[in-house]
């Protein structure tokens, strides 16, 4: 019984679409008729501004860090990185915004940040280094999440190697327009960096 309610409480914190709430909220915007659509931190970086964009990629990543953390309250044998997922897979498919959710890359890094916490700061390292270089969102998450991946493979933890590789491949596809934009280089940039 204790499994089920750690796992339905970890896809409903996934599920809560932080853009949405803070669009809606405070700027009275749906960010989903904006931008990309999505309803991740960066398009509401792009629609709302830093401020917003911030909030809701911090909220994004905070609520993947207390669904991993579940475990651990409830004095649970339940694998930490399980509910990790599940609010990853929350965050993408959430049942407050009809299905229709973020990119996984904030939320992921979230349950990283609450299982591996030194991988957490180097995968940010990783993020800003390419975002510096790329100038693209978008390729920076993909390549913090292949580095997260090879990282793992060093570590002999099988869990977090599944668990990342998951991640992973959930980044890639759910970025797989943006795959596309990059090569027709019609990808945004930004440009505050």
């Amino acid at each position: 019984m204790i499994y089920a309610i750690i796992i339905l409480l970890a896809y409903l914190l996934g599920s809560i679409p932080s853009g949405l709430i803070i669009g809606k909220s405070f700027y009275g915007i749906d960010i989903r008729e904006h931008g990309s659509g999505n309803l991740g931190g960066t398009n509401t970086f792009r629609t709302l501004g830093i401020k917003a964009g911030l909030i809701v990629t911090i909220m994004d990543i905070l609520k993947g860090t207390l669904a991993t953390l579940l475990p651990l309250l409830f004095a649970s044998d339940i694998h930490m990185l399980l509910a990790g997922i599940i609010a990853v897979v929350g965050h993408m498919f959430p049942i407050f915004a009809g299905f229709r959710g973020g990119k996984a890359v904030a939320t992921s890094g979230g349950v990283l940040l609450g299982y591996a916490p030194l991988l957490f700061i180097l995968l940010l390292i990783v993020f800003f280094i390419g975002l510096y270089i790329s100038k693209y969102v978008s390729l920076s998450s993909m390549l913090a999440g292949l580095f997260a991946f090879i990282y793992t493979l060093f570590t002999g933890d099988i869990p977090l190697i599944i668990v990342v590789g998951l991640l992973t491949s959930f980044v890639i596809y759910r970025h797989r327009t943006n795959i596309g934009r990059i090569k027709n280089k019609t990808e945004p940039k930004i440009k505050w960096l």
